[in-house]
């Protein structure tokens, strides 16, 4: 009975730089990409120190693939997508600057701009060739703005029901304490997550307890609320429909054809101003294609 109690705890040991809430997980694919997560000092020009950063690399050869999360998320949300891609290529999930588990620094003001030095620092230490990248929803733009920025360290660009052609909200403006405060508060809310779970999936089934505590896990970090605030302040991604019609990389657009969360006409829009782009619907699927469909999702990346 101890010998099969420590087998159990190694089995599923964490790294420590994720919460305590880590062990609530239930399913395969989460519990093994959770294992996986590393942390590593990346050197940037914004701040003295290195950005205490997590990541994933799993798989070898082939043109490394890189993925970008969502809003509000962290790499977990590849935890489907991540294990098919990797048994055919390398491939890479990491927390943008001041989301997931990575560290939020709060000398650093939290915007796309520096989101893009600190992801270009990560490419530049780690990775050091040329990615396919691949971004969803919020990711996507921030991969959007990354490719116009440094071409160079780009191959082939993925875009996942992304963000991108929208202009910056209005809320950012009227960010006031304490209004901030209860925002965040609002989005913390444990009913309110699932409710934007559930509109994110075709199948509500998808949207189980499992998916909820992945979704939640990155929200124990300290400074969640405060880096929350910061990035919505600063604006966001607003639209990228001029600067996208001069990306030479040839780029794959997935799309979930029931999508509730940013609707389906952005998909035709990346398709017809990318010149060379290539525009895939994925049936009875929502949002996040990637957890939903990860089989084709993969299959389309890996023919990219």
């Amino acid at each position: 009975m101890v010998t099969e109690n420590i087998i159990d705890y190694l089995l599923f040991m964490f790294p420590s730089c994720l919460p305590s809430e880590v062990n609530s997980l239930t399913e395969s694919t989460s519990i093994a990409l959770a294992q996986q997560i590393k942390l590593e000092s990346i050197p940037t020009p914004l701040s003295q120190d290195g950005i205490a950063t997590t990541y994933v690399n799993q798989g070898s050869g082939g043109a490394p693939i890189l993925l970008i999360h969502g809003f509000d998320s962290s790499l977990l949300e590849f935890r489907r997508l991540l294990p098919l891609l990797s048994k055919k290529q390398s491939t890479w999930a990491v927390d943008l600057l001041g989301f997931g588990f990575t560290q939020r620094n709060l000398d650093i003001p939290l915007n796309p701009e520096n989101i893009k030095t600190h992801l270009y620092c990560f490419w530049k230490t780690l990775i050091k060739q040329p990615v396919i990248l691949a971004g969803a929803s919020m990711g996507g733009a921030a991969a959007i703005d990354f490719t116009l920025t440094y071409p160079e360290a780009v191959e082939k660009l993925v875009l996942i029901d992304s963000a991108g052609l929208a202009k910056p909200p209005a809320i950012g403006k009227f960010m006031f304490s304490p209004l901030d405060y209860f925002a965040a508060e609002f989005l913390r809310n444990p009913k309110i997550r699932q409710n934007i779970s559930r509109s994110a999936y075709f199948d509500k089934s998808f949207a189980s307890l499992d998916a909820q505590t992945c979704a939640a896990l990155h929200l124990k970090c300290p400074d969640w609320d405060k880096s929350l605030i910061a990035f919505t302040k600063s604006g966001g991604y607003g639209s990228f429909s001029r600067q996208i019609l001069t990306i030479e990389q040839q780029t794959l657009i997935l799309w979930g054809r029931q999508d509730k969360i940013l609707g389906t006409k952005d998909a035709s829009k990346f398709s017809q101003a990318i010149p060379q782009s290539k525009l895939i619907w994925i049936e009875d699927c929502g949002h996040v294609p990637h957890l939903e469909k990860p089989q084709i999702t993969a299959k389309e990346i890996l023919n990219i």
